[in-house]
C-alpha cells in the first residue's frame, strides 16, 4: 500500500511538471504576437501625437486667447477668481479656455477607449495576446526591450500605412 501511494505521489509529481513545463512553453510570446504588440502601441502614440497636435492648434488658433501666452497665463490662474482678476480674464476668455481645456479633459477617455478597440480587434492584437505579451514583459525585462526595439524600430520606418488605417477608423 505504501509503495503504490509512494509511486502514486512520484507520479503526480512527475506529471506536474511536465504539466508545468508545457504551461510555461505554452506562455513563451512569439515574435509575431510581439511584433503585433508593438503595432498596436505605436498606432496608440500616434493617435495621441494627433490628439496633442490638435489641441496645440486649438490653442495657437483661438482668435479670443490670441494664443499659447495667454493660454498659460489663464491656466495658470484658473480655478482662482482673484488671480483671473487680477489678469483681468474676460469671461470669452474664460469660456475659450473651458473650451480647450474640456477637448484635453475628453483625450484620456478618448485614447483609452482607441487603445481597447486595437486591443478588442483580434486581427490588431486580440485581449488573449495583449494580456499574453504584457505578463511576458513584466516577468521577463528582455521582452521588454525587444518590444521596445520593434516600436522604435516601426516609428522609424514610418509605419504610413498604419497610421493611414487608424485615420479611417476616427
Amino acid at each position: 500500500m505504501k509503495r503504490i501511494f509512494l509511486l502514486a505521489l512520484l507520479m503526480f509529481g512527475v506529471f506536474s511538471v511536465q504539466t508545468f513545463a508545457q504551461e510555461e512553453s505554452e506562455d513563451e510570446v512569439t515574435e509575431e504576437e510581439m511584433k503585433k504588440y508593438a503595432a498596436m502601441e505605436v498606432k496608440v502614440q500616434n493617435y495621441i501625437q494627433e490628439k496633442q497636435t490638435t489641441m496645440e492648434t486649438m490653442i495657437k488658433e483661438n482668435e479670443t486667447l490670441g494664443g499659447g501666452a495667454r493660454y498659460n497665463e489663464l491656466k495658470g490662474a484658473w480655478g482662482n477668481e482673484e488671480k483671473l482678476a487680477e489678469i483681468e480674464a474676460t469671461e470669452e476668455e474664460k469660456e475659450a479656455f473651458a473650451e480647450i481645456q474640456e477637448y484635453i479633459d475628453s483625450i484620456g477617455d478618448e485614447v483609452k477607449e482607441y487603445m481597447t478597440g486595437l486591443i478588442m480587434d483580434a486581427e490588431v492584437l486580440g485581449a488573449a495576446t495583449y494580456n499574453k505579451v504584457r505578463r511576458a514583459m513584466s516577468a521577463d525585462p528582455s521582452v521588454k526591450e525587444q518590444i521596445d526595439n520593434l516600436i522604435a524600430e516601426l516609428k522609424e520606418n514610418g509605419e504610413e500605412e498604419d497610421s493611414s488605417e487608424g485615420d479611417e477608423t476616427d
